[in-house]
C-alpha cells in the first residue's frame, strides 16, 4: 500500500496542529492501508455532512488520541474536531462532532462488529506473521499470555446492553469483563492478538479454551495436539465408568435386598401387631392382668422389635438412595466427560492431519485460569503451560510436603521457592512440575503460592529462571494497564454492546499501531537522538504527550511531509520527515488461509 504523493489542491502547503502524533500515525495508517479498510466497513447509517465511516475513524482517532470522553472530541482543551491537519492525514476533508460520533456508534450493529474485525485484521495479519516467523526463528517457540479484566461502570446504571454483575477490581461490580491474548514480539515487545467483549459475570476458568483458539486463528500456527495423552486419558476414564457402573448395579442389588427385609420386617410388624390386638382382646374378656413376661407382654416386645427393625431398614434404604443418587449423577458426569473428551479426540485427530508445520507454544496464565480441566485441556492441545494453581488448598498440600530438610532456593529479593518434579496431582489428569513460593515479609511470616508447570523445559533445575519466565505475564497485566490509563479503556464511551465492542477493538489496534508506527519511524529516521527514532518508544509519551502537543505540517513537493513541533511543545526543535514513497512494504505474510501451509523455519 502506498499514499499518492500528490496533496489535494484544498490543502494549504503548510497547516497547524494541536495534535502532532495524530497526524504521523494518519499518514502511517494510509501507507498499510487501515484507513482505506474502515472506510470500506458498511454501517447502516446514512451520510450527511459527514460518511459514517468518516465518523467511525475519528473514534479510533480520539482513541489514539488518549481522550476520556467521548465529548473531549468537540469539548477538549484542544479539539479533535477542529484539526484539520489531523483530518487530512487520516484522508478525510473534515472532522464531525462527538454527537455525530455517538449516533453513528449506537447504530452499529453485530455486523459492522464483524466488518471491523475483519479489516483490522486484514491490516494486523501481515505484522502478526512476521512475528510469529521471527519468535520461532529467535525462540523456537511462540509465548503467549491471556487475561480477563474487568470494565466497570455505574453500579445503578440500566443503560448499557448485557452488562452484568461480577468480580472486578476486587470488588463485585457492575460491567464487563475483556479477553484478551498477546503474543512475546521480538520486534514490538507485546502484540494484542484478540480482545472479546462478556458480560461483567464471566469467570477467567470458562474462558481458557477461548483464548487458545483465538491466538491460534490470529497466528495461524499451533502445536502438534498430544492425542496419545488424550487416548490414555479417555481409556483411563472408560474403566473408571465401568467401575462406577459396576458400582451402582451392587448398589441397586443391595437396595433391593434392604427393600425386600423391610417388606418382611414390615409383614412381621403387622401380624404381631394382630397378634396384640387378640390377645388384648382374650385377655380384656377372662379379665386377666398384663404380666412382664406373660405372651400379650411378649407380642408387645415382637411389635417393638420390628418396628425398630423397619426403621433400621427405612434408614439404610435412605441412605443407599442417596449413595445411589450420588453415583447416578457422578456416572453422568463420567459419561459428559467422556463424551467431551471423545469428540476432542476426534477434533484433534482432524487437527493434526491438518496441520503440515506444527510449532511449540507456551502459554501463560493467571491463577483465575489454573484449574485442573484448563490446564489438561491446554496440554492436550500440545501447549507448554506456565500457570499458579487456582485453589489454596494445592499451596497448603505443598506446605505440608515441607519438612526440616527442605532446601529453598532463592529467585527474588524477597522470593524464594521450592519444587517438586512430575508431581501426580488430585485436580489434573496428568504429571505436574510443582514448585512452591514464599514471599518474605519484614510485617510477618509471609505468603505463599503454587505455580505450576508441564513441558520439556527442565523447569525444576532452574528455579529462578522459571520464576522470572512465569512473572513474565506482567507483560500482558502492563499492557491491560496501558489500555485502562493511556487509552482511557476504564472510561467507557458508548453504550450500545456493538460500539462496546468496537471500543474494546480500537483500543488493542491503537495500541499495536503506536508500536508499528514507532519501528517505522526509527527505520526511516536520520542518526539525531530524539523520543522518536527509538524501537519501542514509550507508548504513554507518544500518547499523552507526542499525540496532543503542538507542531506545524509542511508537505514537500518531492513528496514528503515534515513536522515541526511548536517551540511551546515538549519536543521543541524536533523534525520529522515523514516519507510516502510508493512501494511500501507491508511485512509478507507467513500461512496461507488453507491446507497447504508450510514453513521451512520449522523443518517441515
Amino acid at each position: 500500500m502506498s499514499l499518492p504523493p500528490e496533496v489535494p489542491s484544498d490543502v494549504p502547503q503548510e497547516m497547524f496542529t494541536a495534535h502532532a502524533m495524530l497526524v504521523v500515525w494518519g499518514l502511517y495508517a494510509r501507507q498499510i492501508g487501515l484507513a482505506q479498510a474502515l472506510q470500506e466497513v458498511l454501517i447502516p447509517q446514512r451520510s450527511r455532512t459527514h460518511t459514517p465511516q468518516t465518523k467511525l475513524i475519528e473514534f479510533l482517532v480520539a482513541i489514539l488520541g488518549g481522550c476520556a470522553y467521548l465529548q473531549d472530541i468537540s469539548q477538549g482543551v484542544q479539539p479533535l474536531d477542529h484539526d484539520g491537519a489531523v483530518a487530512q492525514a487520516w484522508g478525510q476533508s473534515q472532522w464531525a462532532d462527538y454527537s455525530g460520533v455517538s449516533r453513528t456508534l449506537a447504530a452499529c450493529t453485530q455486523e459492522t462488529v464483524t466488518a471491523v474485525r475483519q479489516a483490522v485484521a486484514r491490516v494486523s495479519q501481515p505484522f502478526i506473521d512476521r512475528e510469529v516467523v521471527l519468535a520461532l526463528h529467535n525462540e523456537g517457540c511462540l509465548t503467549y499470555d491471556g487475561d480477563l479484566t474487568g470494565r466497570p461502570v455505574s453500579p445503578t446504571s440500566t443503560t448499557y446492553e448485557g452488562a452484568a454483575f461480577g468480580w472486578m477490581d476486587d470488588a463485585v461490580q457492575l460491567g464487563y469483563q475483556a479477553a484478551l491474548v498477546s503474543m512475546r514480539s521480538p520486534t514490538y515487545g507485546r502484540l494484542w492478538l484478540s480482545v472479546t467483549p462478556h458480560p461483567g459475570d464471566t469467570v477467567s476458568s470458562s474462558q481458557a479454551e477461548a483464548l487458545i483458539l483465538a491466538a491460534e486463528a490470529r497466528t495461524g500456527a499451533r502445536p502438534w495436539r498430544r492425542t496419545d495423552l488424550l487416548a490414555g486419558r479417555i481409556h483411563r476414564l472408560r474403566e473408571k465408568l465401568h467401575q462406577a457402573e459396576e458400582q451402582l448395579q451392587r448398589r441397586w442389588q443391595r437396595y433391593q435386598q434392604v427393600q425386600n427385609r423391610l417388606q418382611e420386617a414390615r409383614q412381621q410388624e403387622s401380624a404381631w401387631q394382630d397378634q396384640v390386638a387378640s390377645l388384648g382382646e382374650f385377655y380384656q374378656r377372662r379379665s386377666r392382668q398384663e404380666r412382664p413376661h406373660s405372651h400379650l407382654a411378649q407380642a408387645r416386645q415382637k411389635v417393638g422389635v420390628y418396628q425398630r427393625r423397619c426403621q433400621r431398614r427405612e434408614h439404610e434404604l435412605q441412605r443407599l438412595g442417596h449413595l445411589i443418587g450420588r453415583q447416578e449423577e457422578r456416572i453422568r458426569q463420567m459419561q459428559d466427560t467422556l463424551a467431551l473428551l471423545e469428540t476432542r479426540y476426534a477434533r484433534f485427530i482432524e487437527d493434526n492431519r491438518m496441520n503440515r508445520a506444527p510449532i511449540r507454544a507456551v502459554f501463560r496464565l493467571d491463577a483465575g485460569f489454573g484449574c485442573g480441566e484448563n490446564i489438561a485441556l491446554l496440554i492436550e492441545m500440545g501447549y507448554d503451560v506456565s500457570s499458579k494453581a487456582i485453589s489454596n488448598n494445592v499451596t497448603q498440600a505443598m506446605r505440608q510436603r515441607l519438612t526440616a530438610e527442605t532446601t529453598w532456593t532463592r529467585v527474588g529479593e524477597t522470593a524464594e521457592m521450592v519444587a517438586w518434579k512430575q508431581l501426580s496431582l488430585r485436580f489434573c489428569p496428568y504429571p505436574l512440575d510443582v514448585a512452591l513460593e514464599h514471599f518474605t515479609s519484614t510485617r510477618g511470616p509471609g505468603t505463599y503460592a503454587t505455580l505450576l508447570h508441564y513441558g520439556d523445559d527442565p523447569a525444576t533445575q532452574d528455579l529462578p529462571g522459571w520464576f522470572h519466565f512465569y512473572n513474565g505475564r506482567q507483560l500482558i497485566e502492563a499492557g491491560v494497564k496501558e489500555g485502562k490509563q493511556v487509552f482511557q479503556m476504564h472510561h467507557l464511551k458508548v453504550r450500545s454492546a456493538a460500539g462496546l465492542a468496537i471500543q474494546e477493538e480500537f483500543a488493542v489496534l491503537a495500541a499495536n499501531l503506536v508500536r508499528w508506527a514507532a519501528q517505522w519511524l526509527y527505520e526511516q529516521s536520520s542518526e539525531a537522538q530524539t523520543p522518536f527514532n527509538q524501537p519501542q518508544p514509550s507508548v504513554k509519551q507518544m500518547v499523552r504527550v507526542a499525540a496532543n502537543s503542538l507542531a506545524w505540517v509542511v508537505w514537500h513537493p518531492e513528496g514528503y511531509w515534515l513536522l515541526r513541533f511548536d517551540a511551546l511543545s515538549s519536543f521543541a526543535g524536533v523534525v520529522l520527515r515523514i516519507g510516502t514513497q510508493r512501494g511500501f512494504q507491508l511485512p509478507l505474510p507467513l500461512f496461507k488461509n488453507d491446507d497447504s501451509r508450510r514453513i521451512e523455519w520449522f523443518g517441515h
